[in-house]
């Protein structure tokens, strides 16, 4: 069986790709450079998409227009510090962005005659983004079976996403059993120089409680 992995250099995704690994399917990986501050995931995704094994790579560009109102991606906007917590989606949300990336697998499945498309999503560590949470997995499995040539004629692609419910320190811990090198993996939005966490944004503060609660020492914060 056929897997693809959305591989975006982070934790989740990775270990996404280490559990389809582990049940024995066939790996290919799907990265998208959409003008992101934090583009050291990029090359973080490409070197672990080789450690891992992935028989193809594919990275996509997406115009910055695109996602251009998220701090993430606008140059004018700055990344918010110390905000994990609030109960307002933080201007980090990408508008789409989970959205626009399946609907690409997706076709890229289809195409490609691959069967699953693995999604890092999580709905308890994370931000509040909206399509992190089990709802739009669930109607975008619909969109699938209905809107496609598999899915009408009874062999959908189906949308893994095996993180959902789960904490980061219980991901973490996956990860760590399925043997992920997380020197390779990256979370920070907002890099210092670029290739530095800062240590204060939401992923990065997420990412450090993970760890810290795991018990277990991130080499990228030693």
């Amino acid at each position: 069986m056929k897997s693809l992995i959305l591989l975006s250099g982070g934790i989740d995704s990775a270990v996404c790709a280490l559990i389809a690994k582990r049940k024995g399917r066939e790996l290919y990986g799907l990265t998208f450079n959409y003008s992101q501050k934090h583009k050291i995931e990029i090359k973080k995704a490409k070197r672990l998409g080789k450690e891992i094994g992935f028989k193809k790579h594919w990275l996509l560009k997406i115009p910055p227009i695109v996602f251009n109102s998220s701090s993430l991606v606008n140059k004018s906007l700055k990344v918010p510090k110390n905000s994990f917590g609030s109960e307002k989606i933080p201007s980090t949300y990408v508008p789409g962005r989970n959205l626009v990336f399946l609907c690409i697998a997706s076709a890229i499945a289809e195409t490609e005659g691959i069967d699953e498309i693995y999604i890092g999503a999580n709905s308890i560590d994370f931000s509040g983004y909206p399509d992190c949470r089990p709802e739009f997995i669930r109607s975008f499995q619909k969109c699938i079976n209905t809107g496609t040539k598999r899915g009408v004629e009874g062999t959908p692609i189906k949308i893994v996403a095996p993180l959902l419910k789960k904490r980061k320190k219980e991901i973490i811990k996956l990860g760590k059993s399925l043997g992920l090198n997380f020197s390779l993996t990256w979370s920070c939005y907002n890099p210092i120089n670029g290739d530095l966490p800062c240590g204060k944004c939401d992923s990065c503060i997420i990412r450090k409680n993970g760890f810290k609660m795991a018990k277990i020492e991130d080499p990228l914060n030693k």
